[in-house]
């Protein structure tokens, strides 16, 4: 294969945290082409712009379903999701990519009715789904803008790919879930810093907290607790880039008193403690 069939560029992490970029780009497959049995680490968007083929993927339940994919069309691979995708041997598909994740990914992609049961995309608006796939190649072509410029195009994107699906639906009870998920969003972002709890969430919004719990994971794909220790080390990697403030400072802000608690979080998150990821990510100050 020459280098012209493939563009492949891969992001740098800058802590985006509602919605983070991984990698993307566009490929030309030869006939036959495969990739997998693997599983991701994110929600990986595959869009078909010539050609068919077929992705082979376990559902909910992990049993396997095979789905022949043609041009206009697209597929999502979930994360540890099992998966395989094969070019047709005589009509070999082209596709474009977009890796992505964050807090908010997993309700955006339900808005947009995929699911590991359901992970084929199908357009009920041509206009959108073009504009959908032009987001995908700007980006493909243009790896070098700056991190700001890419995220606002993966925005683009992520809007096409949601108002062009044909399963957009919100029902009234889904509405009023995203009413309260939103209220416990804003509390949480507004508070972080501060000694607050699950049942103080749940409170705030007027809900009991086993309910809470439930719908809160439902809509986000993290328990509450999960939502906040991601939030709040998201949170203390930008001031430790960003910022000469001391370890235990940082820990503060983001609602731990004790440093020692809160190198242990930062680590079990990031896999580092607190000072060696700021002497690998620090910005120039």
């Amino acid at each position: 294969m020459s280098m012209s069939d493939l563009l492949f560029s891969v992001f740098p992490n800058a802590n985006f945290v509602d919605l983070g970029l991984y990698q993307f780009g566009k490929e030309q497959c030869e006939p036959a082409h495969s990739f997998g049995p693997a599983a991701r680490n994110h929600y990986l968007f595959h869009y078909v712009l010539s050609g068919t083929g077929l992705l082979m993927a376990d559902d909910s339940k992990g049993q396997t379903h095979e789905y022949q994919i043609r041009s206009g069309q697209g597929f999502m691979i979930f994360p540890r999701q099992i998966n395989t995708y094969i070019a047709d041997p005589h009509l070999p598909w082209e596709y474009a990519w977009i890796e992505f994740d964050g807090l908010r990914a997993k309700e955006i992609i339900e808005l947009a009715g995929l699911t590991p049961d359901h992970p084929v995309y199908h357009a009920s608006s041509k206009d959108l789904r073009e504009l959908m796939k032009d987001e995908m190649l700007y980006m493909a072509e243009h790896s070098d803008e700056s991190p700001f410029h890419l995220i606002g195009h993966l925005y683009l994107f992520i809007d096409y790919l949601s108002r062009s699906s044909a399963s957009m639906r919100l029902s009234d009870t889904g509405k009023v879930r995203d009413f309260y998920i939103k209220e416990a969003l804003n509390y949480i972002e507004q508070n972080f810093q501060n000694d607050i709890s699950v049942e103080g969430i749940a409170e705030f919004c007027g809900l009991n907290r086993t309910y809470f719990g439930r719908i809160f994971k439902e809509a986000v794909g993290k328990s509450p607790q999960e939502f906040l220790l991601s939030y709040r080390m998201a949170k203390a990697a930008e001031l430790l880039k960003l910022t000469r403030l001391s370890i235990g400072d940082i820990g503060n802000a983001v609602g731990y008193s004790n440093q020692l608690h809160f190198s242990r979080a930062f680590k079990n998150v990031y896999g580092s403690s607190p000072r060696e990821w700021r002497n690998q990510n620090r910005m120039a100050l």
